[in-house]
């Protein structure tokens, strides 16, 4: 009896505390996404009111989607051709490699106002990267290039941690395997093909899956840059909520943005669940 009991008498702490910070406002969020809430106060219950004029009347809701699928493209493409190419010439060095590692990931520990701040200046139109190119205009003015810009910042920021993630990954990879790829005279693209890759699969994979949900949580570079200007041209799901709940006091319809936020992730890691059943190595 004491087998069973004492294990769980060091869970409940544990349990209590994700209950109280992660269940409980769960609970919250998807009851008070079927009320028309203020944020203070009463709510009043409205069923799906708020879902339907989520996916049938709200355009902006419409707009912040498509730019968060944008971003999603970005960063399952951009970050992870920096990731792979870096890993794959890293794993050949031998002397300072601690060095280039630690230089490379260093971006992706600091904070995110530190960065946002230092790309603001980089993308200053009179004395920044603009400049060196003849461009001097506002990136970050510009509806057409804002979001870009900050997902560049945010790439810069964060391929280093994928980098490092794909390397270690390579390191398990046994070295016979490349030496019979050399033996049937593969070459240096081939062998990256045919051995590396495979190898990694399992955490390239994984990745993808993380890149893709943590795409509809974006909020802290977009809010620190550009708010969701120009015109809103940036402004994303989480930007979106962020004004409906604390400027327009639409908490209750921020709450059911939240939740198809929720729903999205869950269709992604239910994707990846399938793929696994029919034999991926996620």
């Amino acid at each position: 009896m004491r087998y069973v009991v004492v294990p769980w008498l060091f869970l409940i702490p544990i349990l209590a505390l994700h209950a109280f910070v992660v269940v409980f406002p769960a609970a919250q969020g998807v009851f008070y996404s079927f009320t028309d809430w203020r944020g203070i106060g009463e709510a009043e219950y409205i069923g799906l009111r708020n879902f339907e004029e989520m996916l049938f009347e709200d355009q902006s809701y419409r707009d912040a989607l498509w730019r968060n699928i944008q971003w999603m493209l970005f960063f399952v493409t951009v970050p992870f051709a920096f990731a792979l190419f870096g890993s794959s010439l890293l794993a050949k060095v031998r002397r300072g490699a601690m060095f280039y590692r630690t230089a490379l990931f260093m971006p992706f520990i600091l904070p995110s106002i530190v960065t946002a701040t230092i790309w603001r200046y980089l993308y200053n139109p009179r004395f920044g990267l603009p400049t060196l190119v003849g461009y001097e205009k506002a990136l970050l003015g510009q509806s057409d290039t804002a979001l870009w810009s900050i997902a560049f910042a945010d790439n810069w920021h964060f391929w280093g941690f994928l980098m490092v993630l794909f390397l270690t990954a390579m390191q398990g990879i046994p070295p016979v395997l490349y030496d019979a790829a050399k033996v049937d005279g593969a070459n240096r693209w081939q062998e990256f093909w045919h051995v590396t890759l495979p190898g990694i699969r399992p955490v390239v994979l994984f990745m993808l899956m993380m890149v893709m949900i943590w795409a509809f949580l974006v909020f802290d570079y977009i809010f620190i840059l550009t708010g969701g200007g120009p015109a809103g041209a940036t402004e994303v799901l989480g930007i979106d909520i962020y004004k409906n709940a604390f400027q327009r006091f639409e908490a209750g319809y921020a709450a059911a943005q939240g939740i198809s936020i929720s729903i999205f992730a869950g269709l992604i890691v239910s994707a990846f669940a399938f793929l696994r059943k029919r034999g991926w190595e996620i």
